[in-house]
């Protein structure tokens, strides 16, 4: 087949650049699967038969990122495109790194060492595309199968088992047999590879258009090792009308219910952590998790420290996580103190967490609760519309002003102005300085 790719004019000159100086230059990996695919690559890497000096030599602007390996960063205007010897990784030691890096001049021998056929494709405009391992056969097909011997590739980098799955949700591949068990086979070894390698590619899971395939991981024994927790929802049951899935399945539809957005996917990944831990069954034989929100947001903390993820994620998954089953009569009262718990902020992204986690239970009463949820959105948007009070830093009256009426700062006046913000949640039309300030002067004299 013809197949023609359209490269950016920077890349066109870097590789034209190498060709015309005695070199074999090529783009290479995933922006030539991507282009293929017809899907916009991130980024574009090119690899070469020139050896580092040699490529720094041609070039005005450059910077050493990992010359070691054979990596040079050439500028154009402000974008920097990587440029690496073709090389051959020596022994791999630590299920991660090659103790040493040999270049060669065959690029055969640097396609080789790569991960998966899809990534293992070359291509430039003189010699059109290079695919020594059936790449192309199998972006045709929707597979993910290794270049070579599984197992011999997931032994010289362990990331790889979890980044086949990461390709498989992403492109909506299969995972080919012999793939399946070396990940089977070497799952363990994910055990050498850093929290922050395993945060990232749990993430892109997470958020592509399947995430359902980390039952694949859990299949496989990869999610054992990194994610224990999860492999706990999948053999949990939940024995009661209001779902008809195990606590695993059911948050594998949950995620699938809800946009890929990053906080609301590992919400909903974590939002039932705490029900393995809580499950009790009655003599009517009907399961159930109380306080299992509560749990899960422990486990959600633990989990998410555990993977490294920063602290403005886990604030905002955790809040979700453990609000995400909170219910209220939809009344206008209720729903400003529900506003207040989550935060204004999160409050729209807790009404979508609680559609998609009523959409992945059973058909028993999901008109009734779907219902509830859209009369609580409802009067969301009547109190924004409408601007009221939600928090104590929209009130009406802050500390300096119950200053400026005698009162002392300290406890005492936190305790007032969360007394005004019960009243104002209750009755939104009390949030004025001046009746605010006689009920603050109210309060302080009866203390």
């Amino acid at each position: 087949m013809n197949i023609h790719i359209e490269m950016p004019e920077d890349v066109k000159d870097i590789i034209c650049t190498l060709q015309k100086n005695g070199y074999e230059a090529y783009a290479v990996g995933g922006c030539v699967r991507d282009s293929i695919l017809g899907r916009m690559p991130e980024d574009w890497d090119i690899t070469t038969s020139a050896m580092p000096e040699e490529t720094k030599a041609l070039f005005a602007r450059t910077f050493d990122t990992g010359i070691e390996h054979g990596t040079v960063t050439v500028l154009k205007g402000r974008t920097g495109y990587e440029v690496t010897t073709y090389r051959v990784d020596g022994e791999y030691e630590d299920s991660r790194h090659p103790r040493e890096v040999t270049f060669t001049r065959s690029l055969k021998e640097d396609l080789k060492r790569r991960d998966f056929t899809i990534n293992a494709m070359a291509y430039n405009d003189e010699e059109g595309l290079v695919d020594i391992f059936g790449g192309l056969k199998d972006l045709e097909g929707k597979v993910i199968r290794c270049v070579g011997n599984a197992r011999e590739r997931f032994s010289e980098d362990a990331l790889r088992i979890l980044r086949g799955v990461r390709f498989a949700a992403q492109l909506e591949f299969d995972l080919e047999e012999e793939t399946r068990e070396g990940m089977r086979e070497l799952a363990g070894t994910l055990a050498n590879i850093s929290a922050e390698r395993i945060q990232t590619e749990l993430v892109k899971i997470l958020v592509s258009d399947r995430p359902d395939l980390l039952r694949e991981a859990w299949r496989l024994g990869i999610t054992k090792v990194f994610l224990p927790e999860f492999d706990l929802l999948m053999e949990t049951e939940q024995e009661t009308p209001h779902h008809m899935y195990s606590v695993g399945e059911h948050t594998l539809h949950a995620l699938q219910n809800i946009r890929p957005d990053k906080v609301l996917r590992l919400t909903m990944f974590f939002h039932d952590m705490g029900k393995p831990a809580l499950k009790t069954v009655d003599e009517d034989g009907v399961a159930h998790f109380k306080r299992h929100a509560v749990k899960s947001e422990e486990i959600t903390r633990t989990v998410m420290r555990r993977l490294k993820f920063d602290n403005d994620t886990l604030r905002k998954t955790a809040k979700l996580v453990c609000y995400h089953d909170l219910r209220m009569p939809a009344t206008p009262a209720n729903v400003r103190r529900a506003m207040n718990r989550i935060g204004k902020e999160l409050f729209p992204l807790y009404l979508e967490v609680r559609r998609a986690d009523v959409l992945a239970q059973s058909e028993y009463l999901r008109r009734e609760k779907l219902d509830d949820i859209s009369k609580v959105e409802a009067i969301y948007k009547e109190i924004l519309s409408l601007n009221q009070c939600t928090s104590v830093k929209e009130l009406a009256v802050n500390g300096r002003d119950l200053i400026t009426e005698g009162i002392r700062p300290g406890r005492e006046m936190g305790e007032i102005l969360d007394k005004l913000l019960e009243e104002v949640l209750e009755m939104p039309e009390r949030n004025t300085k001046e009746m605010l300030l006689k009920r603050a002067k109210e309060i302080y004299s009866q203390s």
